[in-house]
């Protein structure tokens, strides 16, 4: 079931960012729903194992639960959904597998009154994949901590999510690449990503970047953002440089950090991470915890 009070506030928001940009009416549908129904989901190995799979999963409105633990399988999980049309479809084309919501189309915005349901819990393997997701109004939570993701990209539109690399990842990934709209985003640690790229744009919303973890090589952060708040949390002991490029935004610092102009320092040893960040107006905090 929809976690409506979230859902509908991100929804809400993103609505007030648009409409401060003119008059707009915004078109109400109407979903229907019936008997609920589960669909197990389960995506086979490749074939040949030194292939990278290319995994998309493409989801629109719901609640999108994301973990470890698929055995001998890329995919597994199940789709519990009342809509029909929610139903989820699996497309392959040789190492290209795309998972998505069924073919509902909304026009405007969905009628949230109704006791829709729609969530995915999925699981996945451990061997190297690429993963994208692409996904509307939702809740997410993910646990992506102990997979090999060798890239990650997500992109969503108003949206309420947690992302958590609780293990380190299995392999080194190439470019971890975070888009979203006016949204709720907390990720944290981010160190155990094994990344040296971490490149992070946001709307009006609330963020939360943890980059706790073990960092195993130096790490270069882009983070743009429009009017929003932003908390950068570097552990004590971990080296860290900020540069800071913003227009009516409030900085406040907590623990180690020293300010420089419009560099930040965060004192530490070994591998340091390297944060450009780049503001419309907002709030931004540079904390150790």
């Amino acid at each position: 079931m929809f976690k409506k009070p979230i859902l509908t506030a991100v929804i809400l928001l993103a609505l007030t960012t648009l409409a401060c940009a003119g008059n707009f009416e915004f078109p109400v549908t109407e979903i229907e729903t019936g008997p609920t129904q589960t669909t197990d989901i389960s995506v086979p190995l490749l074939d040949d194992p030194e292939t990278i799979a290319e995994i998309t999963l493409a989801f629109g409105a719901g609640n999108l639960n994301i973990a470890p633990g698929a055995e001998e399988a890329l995919i597994t999980g199940v789709a519990t959904y009342n809509v029909a049309d929610f139903a989820p479809v699996v497309t392959t084309d040789e190492n290209a597998i795309r998972l998505e919501q069924g073919n509902l189309t909304v026009n405007g915005i969905p009628n949230f009154e109704s006791n829709l349901e729609n969530e995915w819990d999925l699981q996945l393997g451990s061997t190297p994949i690429n993963l994208t997701i692409n996904a509307g109004a939702y809740v997410g939570d993910y646990e992506l901590g102990g997979l090999a993701l060798n890239k990650l990209t997500i992109s969503d539109g108003a949206a309420d999510i947690k992302v958590n690399f609780s293990e380190p990842n299995l392999t080194e990934m190439e470019s971890l690449n975070y888009n979203t709209g006016a949204s709720n985003v907390t990720m944290t640690g981010i160190a155990n990503a094994n990344t040296p790229e971490l490149i992070f744009r946001c709307g009006a919303g609330s963020y939360t970047l943890d980059f706790s973890g073990e960092l195993q090589q130096d790490m270069q952060v882009s983070i743009e953002s429009g009017i929003s708040s932003i908390a950068v949390i570097v552990p004590e002991g971990v080296s860290a440089e900020v540069t800071y490029e913003g227009g009516m935004s409030n900085v406040s610092l907590d623990g180690s950090w020293e300010k420089s102009g419009s560099t930040y320092t965060h004192a530490g040893e070994g591998y340091t991470i390297t944060i450009t960040i780049k503001m419309g107006a907002g709030n931004l905090e540079l904390r150790d915890k």
